[in-house]
């Protein structure tokens, strides 16, 4: 029988598919996240938004379309089997585009095209032959798409639900040749009011339009990321009952179509551009990967008790109450450098000499110290008290003539005042620049006078904090300079020629 060998093919595919990896599964996600070229332009902004943590979903991808290309074996489930017992059936072949809704729901729409041989009994005499073109527009729910246990699918089994527009026409065997079986005008579409099964008179059409619901279940194996290959099958049941989609009318049960077709499909769009169809990708890959190996997560800083924080955990902690800032070793230990029992943030004498143990409470040895050592010591301790100055610069007060301050000197010395009495470790020495004249000479000396004098009396300083110096015309004469310094010197220094004194 023609039925039995197509089951008999059906099964033999099954069992191909069996033999390539039913259990095989894909570890590619089947895109990257971080890729927007894949992302539509409408969901650039929650892409960016997910990217930045802002957001926890990610963009739904741009995917490709599916081309499908099916030929099979198809039946009309009615009436002549029942009286006859014999099997009827032909071949349909078709074309579909499917598109994704989400990674479970899609939707196809499809033509059929079919040829069904009705025999009159079991002997194979054929009785009426069916021809049929169908458009269909199916709800697709893939079954297997999602899945916690492992990466994106090989197979997607699938079940399906839609509407179908059917064109049909009848022939029947009257009188040893086959005739139209006639349908009269006004019952064109959706009608249960047909014709009896003799050809009719002229003005009487031999196409029918009628209405149609599709339901079915498949399964594709995929070959690669662009083809895929399966099996199907298909009922189509015409609405309104038509009872003479075999040629015969028996009860008002209704007749129906039925598809089994094998299924070659092909993936279309720019794999730059799109990924492969969404029910080919397990939407748990993004949280399982994540999980596994966080690319994308903010991941808080990880806070390790240290109840006295010298940097090991309180789990591995020997000694887990060091005073803080106490050096400790790997182990949270405070370290002992000389091994003089003395911890080193309590010696005194980090690496006493074994042969000066046992040591003091403060880590000292009972050695003798060297002389020279003591003097080191010594010099060292002198040099780390020895003051320092961190007055940058002074400025310098000019005079236009005489010895007498002018208001912009004034300023001047009041701003140098601050940073005098902040730096109390620093002198100040005040420096004149004489020429090698005698007049010259006094005239330094009274400058010098005057701003040592300015400081100390208007601005409350101790005199002993400055150093009179003038020197042999290095500089401007006309010029006193102040500068910051540890030096020690006199703070006056008699009149070099007191008879030449000015009168400003």
């Amino acid at each position: 029988m023609a039925s039995k060998k197509y089951i008999s093919l059906f099964a033999a595919m099954f069992v191909l598919f069996q033999s390539i990896g039913f259990a095989q599964t894909s570890t590619d996600w089947g895109w990257d996240w971080k890729d927007s070229s894949k992302i539509p332009t409408k969901r650039i902004p929650q892409y960016n938004e997910f990217l930045n943590n802002q957001y926890p979903y990610p963009a739904k991808p741009r995917d490709q379309w599916e081309l499908g290309l099916s030929a099979g074996s198809s039946f009309i489930l009615g009436d002549r089997a029942i009286l006859t017992g014999g099997y009827n059936g032909g071949i349909v072949g078709g074309i579909s585009l499917r598109k994704s809704l989400s990674h479970v729901f899609s939707l196809r729409g499809a033509y059929n095209g079919s040829i069904v041989s009705i025999p009159s009994n079991a002997s194979g005499f054929v009785w009426a032959k069916n021809y049929t073109h169908m458009g269909s527009i199916d709800a697709i729910a893939s079954l297997n798409s999602m899945s916690h246990y492992r990466g994106n699918p090989k197979w997607d089994i699938y079940v399906f639900g839609g509407y179908s527009l059917i064109y049909t026409r009848v022939m029947t065997n009257q009188g040893g040749s086959l005739h139209n079986l006639y349908y009269p005008q006004t019952n064109l579409i959706g009608t249960s009011n047909f014709p009896n099964d003799v050809p009719a008179v002229n003005g009487r059409h031999t196409w029918a339009l009628m209405h149609g619901l599709s339901y079915g279940a498949g399964i594709s194996y995929k070959i690669s990321n662009r083809v895929n290959i399966g099996i199907e099958q298909r009922f189509t049941v015409p609405m309104f009952g038509n009872d003479y989609l075999d040629g015969n009318k028996l009860g008002n049960s209704g007749d129906q179509y039925s598809f089994s077709t094998a299924h070659l499909n092909i993936n279309l769009g720019k794999t730059a551009k799109r990924v492969q169809p969404l029910w080919w990708i397990n939407p748990y890959n993004y949280e399982y990967n994540e999980l596994n190996s966080p690319k994308h997560m903010k991941m808080p800083k990880v806070v390790l008790p240290d109840a006295d924080g010298d940097g090991v955990t309180d789990q591995f902690d020997l000694e887990p109450n060091t005073p803080a800032g106490a050096p400790v070793d790997s182990h949270g230990r405070a370290k002992d450098t000389d091994g003089d029992g003395v911890p080193d943030y309590r010696d005194k004498e980090i690496l006493t000499p074994q042969s000066c143990f046992p040591v003091n409470a403060d880590g000292v040895g009972t050695c003798p110290e060297p002389a020279c050592c003591k003097e080191l010591r010594d010099m060292i301790a002198n040099m780390q008290k020895a003051p320092v100055c961190n007055i940058n610069s002074l400025p310098s007060v000019q005079f236009k003539k005489g010895s007498k301050l002018s208001k912009e000197a004034m300023q001047l010395l009041d701003a140098a005042a601050a940073s005098i009495k902040a730096n109390p470790d620093c002198k100040v020495k005040v420096i004149g620049h004489p020429a090698a004249s005698k007049a010259a000479q006094q005239m330094a000396w009274e400058r010098v006078n005057a701003v040592i004098k300015y400081l100390v009396d208007k601005q409350g300083i101790s005199e002993s904090r400055f150093i009179f110096s003038y020197d042999g015309g290095s500089g401007d004469a006309n010029t006193i300079d102040l500068q910051g310094t540890t030096e020690d010197g006199p703070n006056t220094v008699p009149a070099p020629h007191p008879n030449l004194r000015s009168r400003n």
